[in-house]
């Protein structure tokens, strides 16, 4: 038996054997989902109707609020009401920036473990804040603090299934898994006809798996010490994901960085050097595709990158790059905010081949403990009543 092409007993010997399961394990991982969400859609839709707020938070910290990154277009524009998505990193620090006893929100939190100490207390900060806060918490750990949390408010917990909760340091089948959940939520009226794109997404993925395995890891063997990776709407979030990923991985060996197509070319573009690798996250979207070709054909100019390489659901353009990752050949197309699924796949990859490039045990790239599968440390005090002029 074997995972990303490696058997099982190179991956133990080389510590990368729950991570290599969790990234190849995703396509089936996201079939199961949508069919635990399509069992509960009464429930959650009874949930929802019920809901009466002002705004939506998507919340999680780390790579659980990336995840809110890539759903605020999905809920602002299916569950029609205001939607931002906060860490709750922020929402700890500044709660009377974001809650507010005159409005009620619905609250979405994303979390693996739900037991660092920020998610618990960005709960009870919205429900001690806030005019009424409805929490909606999706969580592949059944039994952790988020899980099991106590409210006077309305809840529902949606618990993802076990093999989302990822053994491994770096989180990718329950970033995916979690990210999936809020797609669906997010459009649960559709449940039905979602199916073919979560079907889709999945041999999209596959395909990933199945033939782009050497082209990764060719491009792991490149000798860059920066990695930069770009996206626009939803795919921005997977760009931060993405960069995440390779960094953490890597030890923090390779420093990285995420930014929108638009936005890179007001100073972040500076970075690019010969040691650097670009990866472009191309929308399927025709309108917003042509903004990102056009970044992609100023990099022309300036400094050049040691490497660049393009992932889009198919090429029907011309350009200069030096690899070339494509979904699919016969002119499928998934909806824009499902293409974020599939696009993590080689953001995953890239990190876990740099990770056995750089000599590192991808389960557990931190040598030094500087980061963990649960944050630790973080003291939670005790909220002060506002300011007279707040």
């Amino acid at each position: 038996m074997h995972f990303l092409n490696i058997d099982i007993k190179t991956l133990e010997s080389l510590g990368g054997i729950h991570t290599a399961r969790e990234i190849a394990q995703q396509p089936a991982v996201w079939r199961k989902i949508w069919s635990i969400i399509q069992e509960q859609k009464d429930e959650l839709s009874e949930f929802l109707s019920k809901a009466d707020f002002h705004k939506i938070i998507l919340t999680g910290a780390g790579t659980s609020a990336y995840i809110g990154e890539s759903l605020t277009g999905t809920f602002f524009r299916h569950q029609k009401g205001c939607t931002t998505a906060i860490p709750t990193t922020n929402l700890v620090s500044h709660p009377y920036d974001y809650f507010s006893s005159e409005e009620s929100l619905l609250m979405i939190s994303f979390a693996r473990s739900g037991n660092s100490p920020e998610s618990k207390a960005a709960v009870e900060l919205a429900d001690k804040i806030s005019k009424k806060c409805y929490h909606l918490i999706i969580t592949c750990n059944p039994v952790g603090e988020l899980a099991t949390y106590h409210t006077k408010g309305d809840k529902y917990i949606l618990k993802l299934p076990e093999e989302t909760n990822d053994k491994s340091l770096a989180m990718t089948s329950s970033y995916t898994g979690m990210l999936l959940a809020g797609l669906l939520v997010g459009r649960l009226n559709e449940i039905e006809a979602l199916k073919s794109q979560v079907e889709q997404a999945s041999k999209y993925a596959e395909r990933i798996l199945e033939s782009y395995l050497d082209t990764i890891k060719e491009i792991s063997s490149l000798p860059f010490k920066r990695a930069v990776f770009l996206g626009s709407g939803p795919l921005l979030g997977t760009a931060t994901e993405s960069q995440l990923k390779l960094q953490e991985l890597t030890d923090g060996a390779i420093i990285c960085k995420e930014e929108s197509f638009l936005g890179f070319r007001h100073g972040p573009k500076a970075v690019v050097d010969e040691d650097t690798l670009i990866v472009y996250l191309l929308s399927n979207n025709k309108y917003v595709c042509q903004y990102e070709l056009d970044l992609i054909f100023a990099m022309e100019k300036g400094k050049k990158a040691l490497s660049q390489v393009v992932i889009a659901e198919h090429f029907d353009f011309d350009l200069d790059v030096n690899f070339s990752i494509q979904y699919t050949d016969n002119g499928n197309s998934l909806d824009e905010d499902f293409l974020s699924l599939p696009s993590i796949l080689p953001g995953q990859l890239l990190g876990f081949f740099k990770s056995l490039d750089q000599g590192l045990q991808p389960d557990e790239p931190s040598s030094s403990g500087a980061i963990s599968r649960v944050v630790q440390g973080v003291n939670i005090y005790i909220l002060p009543q506002p300011t007279q002029n707040r």
